[in-house]
């Protein structure tokens, strides 16, 4: 082979190994989550002590929902806690602790949305299954969190939720329909927007329970 052609082959070569470089790339990059998308996997942060999701969100439409989640436990001041009391509102499930990052970064929303949509008949519960009840208690006064979290030392509760759809990353927000039945996942923390918009898409459907 001549030194020319040989010259040619490479650069051939090269631009081809570019093109699917970049059709790899487009591939890898694709949008968040939509009704029925598959999800983006959280990523793991080293040193931090937790797993992070990176904010990808799935719907699920109304006729692809599973069976309603049963999710009971104890609240850290005591009370007992059932969602199967909230059936025909809208309920929103938080996991978090209180070192964790994002969890403290998205607490204010999560404030604001239970105030805000109190009148609504939205519910807010979130599941805890590392802090004592000091910490989580603090954190709760620091936020001033209006809503309960269940104290899930034994992660039964979690267990049930993750029975029902994946809980890769805390925090994790899922959005319960009037049945109880999953209709949302946030991994990560939970944009204010995005997360409204959620709710507001689950209060708009018809069909409360009786």
């Amino acid at each position: 082979m001549t030194r020319r052609r040989r010259r040619l082959t490479g650069l051939v070569t090269g631009l081809l190994t570019g093109l699917v470089l970049v059709a790899l790339t487009a591939c890898g990059a694709g949008g968040g989550d939509s009704a029925g998308g598959a999800d983006r996997g959280p990523a793991d942060v080293v040193g931090q002590g937790y797993q992070s999701g990176d904010g990808s969100t799935r719907t699920w439409p109304v006729a692809e929902r599973g069976d309603p989640v049963a999710l009971s436990g104890t609240d850290f001041a005591g009370a007992p806690v059932d969602i199967g009391d909230w059936r025909g509102d809208v309920v929103v499930l938080n996991t978090w602790y209180a070192a964790c990052p994002p969890c403290r970064a998205e607490a204010a929303d999560l404030v604001d949305l239970a105030n805000d949509y109190a009148d609504d008949g939205v519910h807010l519960l979130g599941i805890n299954g590392t802090d004592d009840v000091g910490t989580a208690q603090a954190y709760e006064r620091t936020f001033s969190v209006p809503y309960s979290s269940i104290a899930d030392t034994d992660g039964s509760a979690l267990a049930d939720l993750q029975g029902i759809v994946p809980v890769q990353a805390v925090p994790t927000t899922v959005v319960l329909d009037r049945e109880g039945r999953v209709a949302a996942r946030i991994l990560g923390r939970a944009e204010s927007a995005t997360l409204r918009a959620l709710v507001d898409d689950v209060l708009g459907e018809a069909g409360a329970v009786s």
